[in-house]
């Protein structure tokens, strides 16, 4: 290595604070950034190790206040233009990868109306990774170092023909050769050695910044303006720091940036980022996130209007859209909120590139090279109050991030309380192994600390802890010392949190129904940010589940539709024709992610689309399978809000709905079999359903759509008392009963109300009055009493003789040859001033209920209903002299539907859907 140390003594570095090399323009030819002239650059580290949570506070306003003084001294004394006319961009490497991107650059440039730009830039995508290939291929004594660089050439070579000409083409070109014939000395240096130093390795791999903005700048004057280029070592003062870091001297920085402006002045500045120099002159870099933080360096020194990153997104989204595909583009973020997220992991400018435009007030903006019209996030100071699209106030919660891979060591035992130093004693073992923590907890009760840790840190964290407590340990003070293993972390992070009561709640509550368990929990009293400790397996569920309860929707529910027949296809196609407004005007996201009939299923990950769903239920439905179905809709997804709604009349599907309560599954339905079915199944449904914080909804099991039940549970809820319910429950029965006048003979209305498709396909169905005897139970538990269905009398008006008929035809064939019985009857009710009416009855006072046709005179509210209405009177003490009445449509799949849709919304209501 004596050889290869030799190449570059320390005793030739230029003075950087020497007179400036001359820059190329349109005039000059002479080659800008000489290898000869510039310095090597000194790469200390690419990776910057996160510190602890508080480590890194600390150091984040340490450093803010630290620099005010000398910030404020450097923008005063440098004598260059500032202020509002400066904008600065920053281009990344994926900005700059070939030869039409960096055309774009140039062109955005160039557009700019901007009276004065300075342009950052990086290395030409993955340029960085080859140079480090170089390097790695060397010390292993590969002698195909030569090829990759010859690639290197290559790929910089053609770039150059792609976008120059003329003597831009014939300088750059020239340089380029220069630069890897030098590459391949110190590489051949490498080879023999067998090792590369740091400083070597920092100097080969920092070619591709220099090299790119060339490109640029010499493009960038191809284009007509004038143009020119700063190496940033000959401007940019850091002083490393023991952290692996660098603070900018800025008081030093604008000395140099008016020496180097005064003799290279122009309106358009292209910059190397990344690179800088010691106090000493000595090259180093800006370690991680460079060339943004050189960016952010210079908007401050020129007191810039704005500074842009220009990447690859669109902005900073609410959460890794890798795992939420519902995330969104953030419009703004406060300094401080973009500095929550950054720390945990979520795609954000490092902290330190806050730090020196934060003071200034300038606005940093993350916009998207390959999306213009995307207007990007903007991170600045936020105003007294922000209002978003329309009249909503924003989300407490700005975005939500996690980290994965970690521990939590929990050090427990009664003699940690109240024992000044045993914190520091912990933290002190942690230190000393080097390892990071990522956050902390503990109770007032001191009884126990537990933190975070990367998991490949944990075994060495334990044995240092085990080793400096055992004392305490086998005495007993410190009960245990345990890892839990395969944990991660995730925060919530927003500025407004701190003035919003019920955040911390609406979070656990969105972890609650998503069942998610919370091992350790953590929040600062400045409240940016709180973090909690989960499962590793459960992070991307949480994570879905706290970003669909503040940012997709205040209530969003999953459904899985079983039965869709005639009520439930209304319903899908109700659904499919509000979901929509749902959303916008009340924040309601209904999300069907299944369908399933007796023999096919349909099932979706993110919701199936309700404007095909028979087609896709015919096309791409699987075998149906009960057990799968509803797995697939309450535990396979992200929204932690999960209802079946039944539209069947199957018993063996209700006598699920148990299981399903049970299991945290809202039910809806109108499927009368579980309410009407054994006492026994329908008190322990009902004592679960108020024992739990499962809502079990049945309206439209009386009446379909008209408010039956929930007018009874109002009345009951209130304090009244029920005395009777009496009514016309079936609409089939009320349209039949209703044109049973005049010469009409029965079976010709039944036939009539069949062709109609009043009646079911087997009309006794209706005409044996059990759909009635159902509703009558149904109410009559609802009001209190313990009755089965065989208690309640049934007056069928369907003739002995005709029960057993072998068809639906047969006994509509059969059935006018018993029209005498039903024709007395209404001749006789004629008599009196009567109509004739089929109703169903509960007696609370004698508790007792019938199904039997009745006589009412004309003048009576049920003797004046039309087609297929229901009615229903409830005679309760406050209503004794004067019945509350429920009157309206009672039949058919629309009304119907409609019902099962008001309890979906009153679902919602429930878990906090706006009213």
């Amino acid at each position: 290595m004596a050889f290869a140390s030799s190449l570059l003594p320390s005793c030739s570095l230029p003075n950087l604070s020497s007179k400036p090399k001359k820059i190329v323009t349109a005039g000059n030819k002479i080659h800008p950034f000489s290898l000869l002239q510039r310095p090597p650059i000194f790469r200390i580290g690419c990776s910057l190790q996160l510190q602890g949570r508080d480590s890194s506070n600390f150091n984040l306003f340490a450093s803010v206040t630290s620099a005010d003084v000398l910030l404020d001294q450097a923008v005063e004394e440098v004598q260059v233009p500032k202020g509002d006319t400066w904008s600065i961009h920053k281009f990344g490497g994926t900005c700059v990868g070939t030869s039409e991107r960096i055309r774009n650059v140039a062109n955005i440039v160039v557009k700019d109306e901007s009276q004065r730009k300075l342009v950052v830039v990086s290395a030409m995508s993955k340029v960085t990774d080859m140079m480090y290939d170089l390097i790695h291929k060397a010390e292993a004594r590969d002698d195909s170092y030569i090829s990759a660089l010859d690639a290197v050439l290559e790929k910089h070579k053609s770039t150059a023909l792609d976008l120059l000409d003329g003597d831009d083409l014939t300088n750059f070109l020239a340089q380029l050769h220069e630069d890897i014939n030098n590459l391949k000395a110190m590489l051949r240096a490498i080879y023999i050695a067998g090792h590369a130093t740091e400083s070597f390795s920092d100097f080969v791999v920092g070619h591709g910044e220099l090299w790119s903005a060339q490109l640029l700048s010499a493009l960038i004057r191809k284009n007509g303006v004038e143009c020119t280029c700063m190496d940033t070592r000959d401007v940019l003062v850091v002083n490393p720091t023991s952290s692996n870091q660098v603070d900018p001297d800025y008081l030093e920085s604008g000395r140099r940036l008016e020496k180097w402006y005064s003799k290279n002045s122009c309106d358009t500045i292209v910059a190397t980022g990344f690179i800088a120099s010691t106090p000493q002159n000595i090259p180093t870099t800006l370690k991680r996130d460079g060339s943004d933080f050189s960016a952010a360096i210079m908007g401050a020194l020129f007191k810039a209007r704005q500074v842009t990153i220009w990447t690859d997104v669109d902005g900073v989204y609410s959460a890794d859209p890798r795992k939420v595909s519902e995330a969104v583009i953030l419009k703004r973020l406060s300094y401080q909120e973009a500095w929550e997220m950054s720390y945990f992991g979520a795609n954000v400018l490092h902290p330190r590139t806050i730090i020196p435009v934060m003071k200034y007030d300038i606005p940093i903006v993350i916009r998207n090279i390959f999306n213009l019209s995307a207007p990007g996030t903007m991170i600045c100071r936020p105003a007294c109050s922000e209002i978003d699209d329309g009249d909503l106030v924003e989300s407490p919660v700005k975005g939500f991030a996690t980290i994965d891979n970690l521990a939590l060591v929990n050090v427990e035992g009664t003699g940690m309380a109240g024992v000044p130093g045993t914190a520091s004693a912990i933290f002190g073992a942690v230190k000393d192994v080097g390892a990071n923590v990522i956050m902390i907890s503990q109770a007032s009760s001191e009884h126990s600390v537990c933190f975070a840790v990367p998991e490949k840190e944990v075994k060495a964290v334990a044995a240092a802890l085990e080793s400096r407590f055992r004392q305490a340990l086998d005495a007993g003070r410190l009960s245990q010392i345990a890892v839990i293993p395969n944990c991660s972390i995730l925060a919530a992070v927003g500025q407004k949190m701190a003035s919003t009561p019920g955040v911390s709640a609406t979070l656990f509550n969105a972890l609650a129904k998503a069942n998610i368990n919370v091992r350790a929990i953590a929040q600062g009293c400045s409240e940016y940010n709180v973090t909690v400790v989960l499962k590793r397996e459960d992070c991307i569920k949480a994570l879905r589940a706290v970003h669909s309860r503040f940012y997709l929707s205040r209530t969003t529910i999953a459904m899985g539709i079983i039965g869709p027949g005639l009520i439930g296809g209304t319903l899908l196609d109700q659904l499919r024709d509000q979901a929509a407004v749902l959303k916008e005007k009340f924040n309601i996201d209904l999300r069907v992610m299944g369908i399933t009939g007796s023999r096919k299923m349909l099932l979706s990950e993110m919701g199936i689309d309700l404007s095909i769903w028979r087609d896709l239920l015919n096309e791409q439905g699987e075998k149906a399978d009960m057990q799968k179905f509803v797995q697939h809709v309450h535990g396979n997804h992200f929204i932690p809000n999960t209802a079946i709604v039944d539209c069947t009349a199957d018993s063996n599907v209700a006598s699920h709905y148990h299981e399903w309560l049970r299991r945290g599954i809202h039910v809806i339905t109108p499927n009368k079999k579980a309410n009407s079915g054994p006492l026994e199944q329908y008190l322990k449904l009902r004592t679960l359903q108020r024992q739990s914080y499962t809502h079990y909804f049945y309206e439209a099991t009386v009446g379909a759509g008209l408010p039956i039940i929930s007018t009874l549970q109002g009345l009951l809820e209130t304090g009244d008392k029920i005395l009777r319910i009496e009514g016309i429950f079936s609409g089939t029965l009320s349209y039949i009963f209703n044109n049973f006048v005049g010469e009409q003979r029965f079976s010709e209305v039944v036939k009539e109300a069949k062709e109609a498709g009043y009646t079911e396909p087997d009309p006794r169905d209706d005409l044996s009055g059990t759909d009635v005897a159902r509703k009558v139970i149904i109410l009559a538990r609802e009001s209190g009493l313990k009755l089965e269905l065989s208690d309640i009398p049934v007056q069928s008006l369907v003739p002995d003789p005709l029960k057993d008929c072998a068809s639906a035809e047969e006994f509509m064939q059969q059935l006018p040859q018993y029209d005498q019985d039903l024709a007395k009857q209404r001749q006789e009710a004629e008599a009196t001033g009567e109509v004739l009416r089929y109703v169903g009855v509960v007696d609370v006072f004698n508790q007792k209920g019938t199904v039997e046709l009745r006589r009412y005179k004309k003048e009576h509210p049920f003797a004046q209903l039309s087609g297929s209405d229901n009615i229903i009177a409830f005679s309760t003490q406050r209503y004794e002299k004067q019945p509350l009445i429920v009157r309206g449509p009672g039949a058919g799949a629309a009304v119907t539907a409609g019902g099962v849709f008001s309890d979906i919304l009153r679902l919602a209501s429930y878990l906090g859907a706006p009213s």
